[in-house]
This record gives C-alpha cells, sequence and structure tokens, in this order.
C-alpha cells in the first residue's frame, strides 16, 4: 500500500526501466522487488531515463494524473548543496539529494511542477552510491542533509525500503543529520527502524483543511498528518513541524487558527523537536511554466510580487502571515526553536 494515497487513474501501469538495471545483480534484485508490486504492469526496457523523462513537448499535469514509472540507475553528481529558497535550520553545511524525482502527491503549487519537464517518476536504485558520496562530503564536515527534497519518500516507502536505509546509514555517521520532509497521513512506523541517534527528522508540513482540500491534492488529511504526528512522537521520533509553505486562502486567519487549535489539543508541542514558518515562494522561470499548464488554480495563477527572479506574496501580506503564525507558536515552543525563512537565508 503507498502511504496516504488515492489515485483517479492507476499509477504505474507502464514501467520504464534502463537497461543497465538488468546487467547489475544489485540493481535487477531491486527493480524486480519493485516491479513485483506491479505484475500487470507492461515493462519496457530503454537506453536511458532522460529518453522518456526529458522528451519535448510533454504535459506534466495530465501526465501526472497517470504516472509511469522509471526505475535508473543515477549517474555524475548525486548530492548537492541546498537551494537558495529553502530553510537551511541553522545548518552551515546543507545539502540535499534526490533518491528519486516527482512525487505521488498532486499539490497544485508544487516546484516539481515547473521543474520537471516529465510528471512520470524516476526511483534511482543506486542509492548505495548516493551513500558514498554523502561519507565523502563528512570526511571534510558535518552534513546537514534534505533527503525528501524532489518526493515524498514516506509516502512510497512500502516500494522502496529507503527511509528505513538513511535511518540505519544515519545512525552510523555521527556527523551526519537528514531531514524526510512529508505530507502523508497514517504512516506506519511501526515499520521504521528504530532511530537511537535522533539525527533522522520527520518534518510533517502541516496545512489547514482548506488548503489541503483545495490545493495539496492525493496527500494525507489534516488528521491523518496529525495521527502521523502523534505516532512518531510517541515512538521516539524527532520531529519537525513545517507551515511553509503558508498558502494564502479566504478568511486564512480563522483557517489557520482552526489548524493551531486542533495541533496544540492533541500533540505535545514540548516534544516538537523544531517548527518552520514560511510562506509561497517560487522561482520565476518555473512559476511561468506552471501558469502555462495550469490556467485554472488559483494557487498558481495569484498575483505574486516579483523580487529578484522569486515570486512571493506582497511584503505586508507575507508579514502578516508569517508574523501570524510565530506568535502562535510562542504560545507553545521557545523562540529559539522556531525558524522562519528569511531572504537572507540566501
Amino acid at each position: 500500500m503507498l502511504s496516504g494515497t488515492s489515485f483517479r487513474n492507476k499509477p504505474f501501469s507502464h514501467i520504464y526501466v534502463e537497461e543497465k538495471v538488468f546487467l547489475d545483480r544489485t540493481f535487477r534484485e531491486k527493480a524486480e522487488e519493485i516491479m513485483g508490486h506491479f505484475p500487470k504492469a507492461e515493462i519496457i526496457k530503454i537506453d536511458h531515463y532522460k529518453d522518456v523523462f526529458n522528451r519535448h513537448r510533454q504535459n506534466y499535469v495530465k501526465q501526472h494524473e497517470s504516472q509511469a514509472l522509471i526505475l535508473a540507475v543515477k549517474q555524475g553528481t548525486l548530492v548537492y548543496p541546498g537551494a537558495e529558497v529553502c530553510q537551511n535550520m541553522g545548518h552551515k553545511h546543507f545539502y540535499y539529494t534526490s533518491c528519486m524525482m516527482n512525487c505521488l502527491f498532486d499539490c497544485e503549487y508544487c516546484y516539481l511542477k515547473g521543474m520537471y519537464p516529465s510528471g512520470n517518476m524516476v526511483i534511482f536504485l543506486n542509492l548505495q552510491d548516493i551513500f558514498k558520496e554523502v561519507e565523502m562530503l563528512l570526511s571534510k564536515h558535518p552534513v546537514y542533509l534534505c533527503v525528501s527534497y524532489d518526493t515524498d519518500l514516506l509516502a512510497i516507502e512500502s516500494l522502496t525500503g529507503y527511509v528505513s536505509e538513511w535511518i540505519r546509514f544515519t545512525e552510523a555517521h555521527p556527523d551526519l543529520t537528514i531531514e524526510v520532509r512529508t505530507k502523508a497521513g497514517n504512516i506506519d512506523f511501526e515499520r521504521l527502524p528504530e532511530d537511537g541517534s535522533g539525527r533522522t527528522i520527520f518534518a510533517f508540513t502541516v496545512s489547514p483543511d482548506y488548503v489541503v482540500e483545495h490545493y495539496e491534492h492525493r496527500t494525507g488529511s489534516l488528521d491523518g498528518r496529525i495521527e502521523s504526528i502523534k505516532r512518531a512522537v510517541s515512538m521516539g521520533f524527532t520531529v519537525r513541524l513545517c507551515f511553509d509553505p503558508m498558502i494564502y486562502c479566504p478568511d486564512w486567519k480563522t483557517e489557520y487558527g482552526k489548524m493551531m487549535d486542533r495541533l496544540t489539543s492533541e500533540i505535545f508541542m514540548d516534544r516538537i523537536n523544531d517548527v518552520s514558518v514560511g510562506s509561497f515562494r517560487l522561482s520565476e522561470e518555473y512559476l511561468k511554466s506552471m501558469r502555462r499548464n495550469m490556467p485554472d488554480s488559483a494557487v498558481v495563477q495569484y498575483p505574486y510580487q516579483n523580487d529578484h527572479g522569486v515570486y512571493h506574496y506582497s511584503d505586508k501580506l507575507t508579514e502578516e502571515m508569517e508574523n501570524w503564525m510565530v506568535c502562535r507558536l510562542k504560545e507553545f515552543v521557545p523562540e529559539e526553536r522556531i525558524f522562519r525563512w528569511e531572504e537572507q537565508d540566501r
């Protein structure tokens, strides 16, 4: 079962597999394990994942409605410096890696819709190569690494087992801290290995019902996310709450207020590691592509302000929304554990 997900169309009816996968025993066995979840899928051999993923004149939005799966071996650089529009959470050596490309979920405002030419999903099978590159960085300095950056690894954990592998790898490397970002609900944390190090941070994006229902399609419901947070905390996992991106919606204070009331009444906030706050922001290039493909999306077509190639809400609205959230959080969380995205983070 793929966590917290429902589909209008059956996913992965076609699975593309790079030829090189069949030539390596480890890659082949992992591919066969994944393909075993989809016995009726049509298997198509390809030379390179980009032959399918980077084809011209694809429509990300329509393609995402019935995703194909691509199994590949990633080459070249595998770990990258953190992106400018992401929070580094106070860490100097901030990186991200992509074990997968694209996501099961279908958030209207997601930057992947503007960054990638294809809505299909790619799973890279050479996770051990990523581990080796991380170890090279660790030989120089501590590393803070986002591992669920271009996807939601927890949503597809039953298919890949990658989160479990990352937990074990992190526990074995004392100078490594990882973040696993998710919008999944009803996560089966019991199936994950224990994290004795506390350095695997499960970062839950938390949004009001209105935002989930209108813009975060196929993701876990607010109730489902709250249950997952409670379960993770009760099992001793390190949990971060992410009110980022905050999305403007009609009567946003009421919507976010109801969300905060539910969170703080059901979750022991003193057991939350930290929280992040930030409002919607996206590069000019990505939003231009998304607006072309999503003419009817209120969140995509909103008249954002453009500063130096980054679109965001007006300064006044940004301050109002983020200050409101920070003030609410201060009632339950020490100020030093509240991280607000600021332009200087870039």
